[in-house]
């Protein structure tokens, strides 16, 4: 091969023929160094050399990019490595992966709990039930956005607990940090810390599992510490209930609130023993009046039927049909109606009963089931709750007709009790 000093002027002026795929021109300076160009390509410099008897070539850079000395430089630099034995071409692909892991490592290392936060949730969304992922939402939210209520006078919504942490690189998510978090919100809001303290157990679990999170988590889990468990308190045991001779006041109450929804999903919560959500989550279609059947989507086993009683059925029966929900809002379109809590709270301070919130109305049904001596397990597949003993897990099974018998009884007891007149309406079973 003819080979020429390398000079500028002979750089810029070399041209790849335009009948050829490619040309070569040598430089007599440096070993193994040459220009590469292509009809269609800018000039580059190339290396070629022998390596353990094979040809062996590689690309310097642009000639554009790279000084005619700096380009020698690189040509000795491969063929001194070749000397020693060494393959420049490996070296080259080991550094290349070096400097990739180095970013992807930066990239790790720069990681916020928020964008951490929005993956974890993007994977376990299908495996939760809508409240959960709620508190998920909520309780991160930024606050800051315009309301009437709620606000602690700021007339803005506040920001959740667990909204300090998100802006965090994940690396600095360590205890002392979760510690003096929980300090902090322990002091202003400890229910909702304590809920927003398991959401960031769980998460953390999660990531050290996660093998693109593993190294930037430490092995221990960080909100694990005795430190911010004691900080945040140990909560209430919930005592709140209705007691039997409560029952006229309180349903007195209730029936006079202005809102007949509002009323009549009240009444279905004491009557039927469920969760507050469940409830407002009750669509028309979940109705069954040929079995006099209710479905409700139960956070434990997916779903459960249970006995849609007469009394019930008649409050229902009485509402209007503006959406999908048997509880629909008057406000929202396609939404059911929220926080019914507030009208709860007026009805029972008219009815001086003190304290009573929407899930003690759940735990009043089981309270006044005791007056009855209606079976435990009857109640507890009523409400949702998981069996408690094998024979009640594997061998006990009551059908609807079944459940139906105890529970129009707990009805009738419980309205009879609250002065209130049984209806008399019954569904035919065709």
């Amino acid at each position: 091969m003819a080979k020429v000093a390398f000079t500028v002027p002979r750089i810029n002026a070399f041209r790849c023929p335009t009948d050829k795929r490619q040309s070569f021109m040598w430089d007599s300076t440096a070993q193994g160094l040459g220009l590469r160009a292509t009809p269609s390509g800018k000039p580059s410099y190339v290396f070629q050399g022998v390596y353990q008897g094979k040809d062996i070539r590689i690309t310097i850079g642009s000639a554009e990019a790279w000084r005619v000395p700096d380009a020698q430089a690189k040509a000795r630099e491969l063929q001194r490595l070749i000397d020693e034995g060494k393959d420049p071409r490996q070296l080259k692909r080991d550094a290349l992966a070096a400097q990739a892991a180095k970013a992807q490592a930066e990239k790790i290392e720069a990681i916020t709990v928020e964008e951490a936060w929005q993956a974890y949730i993007q994977e376990r969304t299908p495996y939760w039930g809508q409240h959960h992922i709620n508190d998920h939402a909520r309780l991160t939210r930024s606050g800051g956005e315009k309301a009437t209520r709620g606000t602690r006078g700021k007339g803005v919504t506040n920001a959740g607990p667990l909204y300090p942490l998100m802006h965090l690189p994940l690396r600095e998510l360590t205890a002392p940090v979760i510690e003096a978090w929980a300090t902090k919100e322990g002091k202003t809001r400890p229910t909702a810390a304590r809920l927003a303290w398991r959401l960031i157990r769980a998460f953390l679990t999660w990531c050290s599992e996660h093998p693109q999170y593993s190294a930037v988590v430490p092995h221990n889990n960080p909100a694990k510490t005795r430190k911010s468990r004691e900080a945040l308190g140990k909560a209430r045991v919930k005592q709140d209930a209705l007691l039997k001779e409560q029952l006229p006041a309180w349903f007195a109450a209730v029936s006079a609130i202005s809102n007949p929804v509002v009323s009549a999903y009240l009444q279905t919560l004491l009557l039927t023993g469920a969760r507050p959500g469940e409830v407002i989550g009750l669509r028309w279609q979940d109705l069954d009046l040929h079995w006099r059947g209710l479905k409700i989507r139960d956070k434990v086993e997916g779903e459960r039927m249970i006995p849609l009683t007469p009394y019930v059925h008649s409050l229902i029966e009485a509402l209007p049909r503006r959406n999908e929900h048997v509880f629909a809002s008057e406000r929202k379109k396609h939404a059911a109606i929220t926080e019914p809590n507030h009208a709860h709270d007026r009805a029972c301070q008219a009815a001086e009963i003190p304290d009573l919130t929407l899930h003690g109305l759940r735990r009043s049904f089981k309270s006044l089931t005791e007056w009855l001596e209606v079976p435990t397990g009857v109640v507890a597949q009523i409400q949702g709750h998981k069996p408690s003993a094998t024979a009640e897990k594997h061998y006990t099974v009551r059908p609807l007709d079944l459940l139906r018998l105890h529970h129009e009884r707990i009805e009738s007891w419980i309205l009879e009790q609250g002065h209130k007149t049984p209806t008399k309406h019954r569904m035919p079973v065709n």
